[in-house]
């Protein structure tokens, strides 16, 4: 979101970030249906799964000598770089245990130490972007509030707006391309 063209004009670059353990699982089918019906006109798109980008436990140095963190190398590095570069973010997440699954909290957690790199202007950059949700999840839409509000209240904090959560049921896999209205939903979830 740093260095970019403003404007109408300017491209818009979706990131998704896959955080589910399974591949080709159901939220991702959905997000892909989503963005295959409805991304803007010239759009771009970046999937990345986060579990071929690991990262290690975070480690909290706010209160450690000068609170400020070293430069991020190797999948920190590209994951950091990834988010910067785009104006979107799509948080591809089946719901575990009520919420985002680990790969995606632990990601998160490192948005903590981007704020303290010299230089990299976390914050600012990702300000006027936009985040959104598409989870699969077994059961009624409610479950999925804590995930959902984790997202929404990331971007309130962070000065970008909350595009939504695409919701899909469905536990086996493919199940959720039997789910009517998350079919529905998706060919026009990223129109604007």
């Amino acid at each position: 979101m740093t260095d970019q063209p403003t404007g109408a004009d300017a491209p818009r670059r979706f990131l998704f970030l896959n955080a589910s353990v399974r591949t080709d699982g159901n939220s991702e089918r959905l997000a892909r249906l989503a963005a295959e019906a409805s991304l803007p006109a010239g759009a771009e798109q970046r999937w990345l799964r986060l579990t071929e980008h690991p990262l290690p436990p975070f480690q909290d140095l706010r209160h450690t000598g000068d609170g400020r963190y070293p430069e991020p190398v190797g999948h920190e590095r590209t994951l950091l770089d990834a988010t910067l570069a785009a104006t979107d973010l799509v948080f591809v997440a089946p719901l575990y245990w009520y919420s985002l699954p680990t790969t995606a909290k632990l990601y998160l957690d490192y948005w903590s130490a981007w704020f303290r790199v010299p230089g990299v202007e976390f914050r600012a950059g990702m300000a006027g972007g936009t985040i959104w949700g598409v989870t699969a999840l077994a059961g009624g839409d409610d479950k999925a509030d804590p995930l959902i509000g984790t997202l929404r209240l990331t971007a309130e904090y962070m000065g970008m707006r909350w595009g939504g959560a695409l919701l899909g049921n469905g536990t086996r896999p493919g199940d959720v391309l039997r789910d009517e209205r998350a079919l529905i939903a998706a060919k026009s979830f990223f129109a604007d």
